[in-house]
């Protein structure tokens, strides 16, 4: 890979890139599909509305506008569901518990960017036991979400890193996306909700198999 710079900060995704949660997603999607007199839908299709936040997602799944009014009932009740069941169904991605409690260990300061909720992003880091370890959280509801810069700026402000100092690390286009236009180099991961090529074609500075690898490309 040649010489890769070393970053004072990494700014994580969370689904699909720390965490599988596939089976918490789905059930609380189906839960407000079923609470609303809908049928469930498989856990695969729902999986491949997940990354643009839950307003999207649930929009996705109830084939309406984003800008519905009628989903903003429905998010409420995602968000009671979640909070009350965030790792039911979760684990760990390959390496991901092992890579940010070593990158912490190291010094690396830590941030987490998710389109997910913030009130289920806390609950979820809380339940996992790693909430200690982000130095900045922003999550949906915050602002823009990825693609935008503004998240990954946000986090380098509160961190005090330059955008050459940060590492953005993510299984998404939008991930990518946002490190390129905050002007951070990025990682792409696979394994998680987008398919090799979608994150390949986003064009990621450096594509992992699993988090298993990044130790071994961040200096010491």
């Amino acid at each position: 890979m040649g010489d890769l710079p070393t970053p004072r900060a990494i700014a994580f995704d969370l689904d699909g890139t720390l965490i599988d949660s596939r089976g918490d997603i789905a059930a609380a999607c189906n839960h407000v599909l079923v609470h609303a007199g809908r049928a469930p839908l498989p856990p695969e299709r729902i999986a491949t509305f997940v990354g643009d936040g839950a307003r999207s997602l649930l929009a996705r799944a109830f084939e309406l506008d984003r800008e519905a009014p009628e989903l903003d009932a429905l998010l409420v009740e995602w968000a009671r569901y979640y909070v009350a069941h965030p790792v039911d169904h979760t684990s760990w991605m390959p390496g991901a518990r092992d890579a940010i409690e070593v990158l912490h260990a190291r010094g690396v300061r830590l941030a987490l960017v998710t389109n997910k909720a913030r009130a289920v992003t806390l609950v979820i880091l809380d339940a996992l036991g790693v909430r200690p370890l982000f130095e900045a959280v922003y999550a949906g509801g915050d602002g823009p979400l990825k693609p935008s810069a503004e998240p990954i700026v946000r986090v380098m402000q509160e961190l005090g890193v330059r955008a050459e100092e940060t590492w953005v690390v993510g299984d998404g286009a939008q991930d990518i996306g946002a490190a390129r236009a905050a002007g951070c180099f990025s990682v792409g991961v696979l394994g998680g909700f987008h398919s090799w090529d979608r994150l390949r074609e986003a064009g990621p500075d450096v594509l992992l198999p699993t988090l298993e690898e990044l130790l071994a490309i961040v200096g010491h």
